[in-house]
């Protein structure tokens, strides 16, 4: 076949410069905000669907957790049923899946159904980030990877920020139950728009222009080309030291984010003393913050590697100054007796933890090219066990301690991702082209 594999004739292809890689990234955005959108709106509802049922505190935790194992465990399938079918039929998929279970939330009439539908609603989820990662890997340049996964995720984490204050006015409104069917037909919308509009290669798409499509595969070669059907190198993968740092590493990671995205509302309702009113502002703060951090995080990192040539050292050193500033900030928003000092605290530690995750993300992408996706659903799925685990440990620690001690355990899992982060050389492929 030529080298640009084109299934679009040239003759039909725009002459002028486009874009379409670009639409594919905004594209993308949107659904990492829906993702975090769909997973936000029980914990701004909590304290309302906790008064109803009459649930403890530990319930709470165990329905929190269902989903994170959901997501957990599901999380290597996901990446490989992207890696098999192509993230355009397979992000259509798994959007609907998600999206209807998060409408299902809202027929909940126990702790165990709820459990039980919250647990099929991340299974649907786990495959997001390992497909999303993989939808970008033959359309996103080198050079550009690390901006892509940092307002990726800013997205997400501008989904979350956001959520909060609208969910307390759809409660306010309707009750909770219409705040789960509404985002859930937000996820339905954004499944039909990427089915009709996404490519899983530059050459399928027809609006790319011939310059986009020279510069992609240019600078992407092969990459761009739809894979071979052909199984995932698991061995090479599940043997290798640099993968195994990363999913170390953001299983601490992912235990933080869990304190903060599962919990942090509640903290501030039942511990702070804000009415629901004022958590639904307050709560959305450091998420807003972590957008900021998230934007941040993967632009500095490309720069510096683009002006110094050092990848490894662009990616290690922009995360270990995150995770080691997250340490240092969580420290006082716990032990401060100021509830609004301890939210710019907070929101502090929420943006220096977020600065670290558009380079972890860009990781997969920069040793794993073709197999992206399932690198990334390794390193998501320590990242969601520790997530899982976290809303229960978090559920006892408060019981045996109080509200403190759990953000204390978390600044002490940023200090151990940061020396797991030193370990970690972005410039070290693991599959020759």
């Amino acid at each position: 076949m030529q080298p640009s594999e084109s299934k679009v004739p040239i003759s039909a292809r725009p002459q002028g410069p486009t874009r379409v890689r670009h639409i594919v990234l905004w594209l993308t955005v949107a659904v990492y905000m829906i993702t975090y959108m769909d997973r936000v709106v029980i914990s701004a509802a909590l304290p309302v669907i906790q008064n109803e049922f009459g649930f403890s505190l530990t319930t709470m935790g165990y329905i929190m957790s269902s989903f994170r194992w959901g997501y957990a465990l599901f999380q290597i399938p996901g990446g490989w049923f992207g890696d098999k079918i192509g993230p355009r039929r397979a992000l259509t998929v798994i959007v609907t899946w998600w999206s209807i279970f998060t409408s299902m939330t809202a027929l909940a009439w126990s702790a165990a159904s709820m459990i039980v539908i919250r647990f099929l609603f991340g299974v649907g989820e786990a495959g997001a980030f390992p497909i999303a990662t993989r939808s970008l890997s033959r359309w996103i340049l080198p050079a550009e990877r690390g901006f892509a996964q940092g307002v990726t995720h800013a997205g997400s984490r501008l989904g979350a920020a956001m959520t909060p204050a609208i969910v307390v006015l759809i409660i306010g409104a309707y009750g909770w139950r219409a705040a789960f069917v509404c985002f859930g037909v937000l996820g339905l919308i954004w499944s039909a728009v990427w089915y009709w509009y996404y490519r899983d290669t530059p050459a399928e798409h027809a609006s790319v222009g011939d310059a986009e499509l020279t510069l992609i595969v240019g600078t992407l070669g092969r990459s761009t080309k739809p894979a071979a059907k052909r199984s995932v190198p698991w061995r090479i993968i599940l043997s290798s030291a640099e993968v195994w740092n990363l999913a170390v590493m953001y299983f601490c990671y992912g235990y933080c984010l869990a304190v903060y995205l599962d919990w942090f509302p509640k903290y501030l309702n039942d511990h702070r003393g804000f009415n629901l009113k004022q958590m639904g502002f307050y709560a959305s703060l450091p998420l807003l913050a972590g957008t900021a951090g998230d934007l941040m995080g993967g632009w500095v990192s490309d720069i510096w590697a683009k002006r110094s040539g050092n990848l490894k050292l662009a990616r290690r050193g922009v995360a270990i100054f995150g995770f080691l500033l997250a340490a240092a900030a969580i420290v006082p928003a716990a032990l401060t007796a100021n509830p609004i000092a301890c939210v710019w605290y907070s929101c502090i530690a929420f943006f220096a933890l977020e600065l670290t995750v558009g380079v972890s993300w860009a990781v997969p992408l920069d040793i794993g090219a073709d197999y992206a996706g399932s690198i990334s659903a390794v390193m998501n799925t320590w990242g969601n066990i520790g997530g899982a685990i976290s809303p229960l440990a978090l559920a006892y620690l408060v019981r045996s301690y109080g509200w403190e001690m759990p953000f204390l355990v978390a600044a002490g899992f940023c200090v151990a991702a940061a020396a797991l982060f030193w370990r970690i050389d972005a410039s070290r492929r693991l599959f020759a082209e």
